[in-house]
Parts: C-alpha cells; sequence; structure tokens
C-alpha cells in the first residue's frame, strides 16, 4: 500500500532470494553447507525444501542466516544508498526478522501489521503454501508478534477489510512524514 502511493520499498524477502540467485556465492555456500539435493531441477534453491530443514531445527537455521543475512543486509546498504543518491527523503525497508536482526533503532520509525495469531496462521500457510505445522514452525522462528507490537511507532491492525487497513496505512504514512517534515502530498493517495 505504501509502494502504491510512491513510496520507495525495499523488500528484504526479495533480496534473500537475490542473494541465493543461480550463480551467487549465496547458493554456492547454502549447498556446501546443506548439500546438492536443496537444488531444484532448474538449479535454484528450493526454498520449500530448505524451509523444511531450517524451520525447528535451530542449528540449521543459524547456519542458513550466518549466509543470506550478511548479504542481505550489504544488498540492502547499497539499496539504500541508491535512494539518497537519487534525493529520496524516505523509504520503507520491509523485513519480517527487523527486531530478531536488531535493526530497530537504525530503522526507526517503526510500523508493525498486526494480526490475530490465528489470521497470521492462515496467511503463512496461504502465502508460503505450506501445512499448518510448517508454518508454526515458521511462525515460531520470530519473535512474537505481541512483541513486536510492543517495540512499534505505528501499529497497523489488519483485521477489517482492505479499505480499512488502507486507510490506516495512509494515516500512519502521513503522520510520519509530518514527523519527518516531509510534505505527505510527495505521495499522493
Amino acid at each position: 500500500m505504501l509502494r502504491d502511493r510512491g513510496l520507495p520499498v525495499i523488500d528484504a524477502d526479495q533480496l534473500a532470494r537475490e542473494v541465493v540467485a543461480p550463480g551467487s556465492e549465496g547458493l554456492r555456500d547454502i549447498v556446501r553447507e546443506f548439500g546438492e539435493e536443496v537444488l531444484d531441477a532448474s538449479g535454484a534453491l528450493d526454498r520449500k525444501l530448505v524451509a523444511s530443514k531450517v524451520f525447528g531445527n535451530e542449528s540449521a537455521r543459524r547456519t542458513l542466516n550466518s549466509i543470506t543475512h550478511p548479504r542481505v543486509g550489504a544488498l540492502a546498504r547499497d539499496r539504500t544508498q541508491a535512494l539518497e543518491g537519487r534525493g529520496e527523503p524516505l523509504a520503507c525497508y520491509e523485513v519480517p526478522l527487523l527486531v530478531e536482526g536488531g535493526l530497530v533503532d537504525a530503522l526507526r520509525p517503526v510500523v508493525v501489521v498486526d494480526v490475530p495469531p490465528a489470521v497470521q496462521l492462515a496467511r503463512t500457510m496461504t502465502r508460503d503454501g505450506c501445512t499448518e505445522d510448517e508454518a508454526r514452525a515458521r511462525i515460531a522462528a520470530q519473535l512474537p508478534l505481541e512483541k513486536k507490537v510492543e517495540i512499534a511507532d505505528y501499529v497497523v491492525v489488519n483485521t477489517g477489510d482492505l479499505e480499512e487497513t488502507r486507510r490506516q496505512a495512509d494515516a500512519t504514512l502521513d503522520q510520519i512524514c509530518r514527523s519527518l517534515e516531509i510534505d505527505p502530498a510527495r505521495y499522493p493517495r
């Protein structure tokens, strides 16, 4: 929704895909750690297979994170610098592991989208095409959402219809702009 208003958005999940693209050092390191079976028939990372190996196995998850997180961070810094070079006064870094990665204070203000646990579970299953047990393992690997809400500067409650969520997102972006002395009209509705 913020992207729809023209706010630059850097998506950590997309960066994570880029750093393990075929031919990348990230993919080579993952194959070295987890074996050739993590590749699909085309030579790309089989993300679902890797997820089955690391969610629920803390050691394997730490190993995967040690390969991907530094690369994602470096790519995020590159993208941020490019936006700064273009004169962008504000950008959104969409990152599921913001708190766990220790990035909260560096990336204030923090906006958290809150949903009830049952909705979070259902959406995870739909988004990732996984079973309930797999979704629960992925959610358990993160800080509980209620803890993220506690550290948030702004909370968008995503339990209503799409238009209600959009109203909250718009109001949040407008408040952030005003707090940073940026004209909200820079990001038209």
